[in-house]
């Protein structure tokens, strides 16, 4: 399914055929999208970079409440393009490189963004799909999306980097499933191994993705903020320490806090401005 007009528009000067990554401001809320026609949005090197270099960006927009992730042209995307492996790949230095200074870095610019970020998901989501997938918050699957990582074919594992998310998201069990197997998933099998946050039918995935960022634009930007950044800490296994306490709570003093509670006792609808 191709996205809806308006077009997105390129945050990069690659040519129209070459894969882009596209992003497109609707109010409070970004569309990023991988765009590589002919390719399943397979992704490049210049793309890896241009979304490094982009979320870098969002995640400092003071004025955005979401990001939605998604695919051009009916997929998410087909992993990394593998005819760029020859020349990107060719010798140990460079596939060291390629993981550690091209995948990484975008990787980590994802799950570091402070906003919520929503993939939304359909026809094909595999190898680096799935790992952008998998660090976005929250997941809505079209009911024929297909997700997995099959790189046993290709004769090599997935990086400490690129696994992490994965890992994090669904467990051991479905990480060695998938990388060991190279297994497909469909998309309700892939949710009830937890890699999707609900499945929908085809033709509803634009309003439930719709909905879906409405809900989380009706609640408090600095808490969404909060829970993302607690959520993330919280994997660790050292124990909170007074100054994180305090960092956390400091939310008491918010302009945001006040209007909650101040609406829900006055029986209003509130109105949030990230203060």
């Amino acid at each position: 399914m191709a996205i809806a007009e308006p077009p997105l528009e390129s945050s990069s000067a690659a040519p129209p055929a070459a894969g882009r990554v596209l992003c497109r401001r609707e109010g409070a809320v970004a569309r990023v999208c991988l765009s590589h026609p002919g390719r399943m949005n397979a992704i490049t090197v210049a793309m890896w970079a241009e979304l490094a270099r982009l979320f870098g960006e969002l995640s400092a927009d003071p004025t955005l409440r979401c990001i939605v992730v998604q695919g051009d042209g009916g997929h998410f995307a087909a992993g990394a393009d593998i005819r760029e492996f020859p020349r990107e790949r060719g010798d140990l230095a460079a596939v060291v490189r390629y993981h550690r200074d091209i995948l990484a870095p975008a990787l980590a610019a994802i799950a570091a963004c402070l906003h919520p970020i929503v993939a939304r998901i359909d026809g094909v989501c595999v190898g680096g799909g799935l790992e952008i997938a998998c660090l976005c918050d929250l997941r809505i699957a079209a009911r024929t999306a297909r997700l997995g990582a099959p790189i046993n074919r290709l004769g090599f594992p997935m990086a400490p980097d690129e696994m992490r998310g994965l890992l994090q998201l669904a467990g051991r069990a479905v990480t060695m499933e998938l990388l060991l197997e190279g297994r497909i998933l469909d998309a309700p099998e892939a949710c009830a191994k937890g890699l999707l946050t609900r499945v929908v039918p085809d033709a509803d995935l634009d309003g439930e993705v719709r909905r879906c960022v409405d809900r989380i634009q009706a609640g408090a930007p600095l808490a969404a903020r909060l829970n993302k950044g607690m959520a993330t800490r919280l994997a660790r296994a050292e124990a909170l320490d007074d100054e994180e306490y305090e960092r956390f709570f400091s939310y008491a003093e918010s302009r945001d806090h006040r209007e909650g509670v101040r609406a829900f006792l006055a029986g209003e609808a509130p109105i949030f401005t990230g203060d």
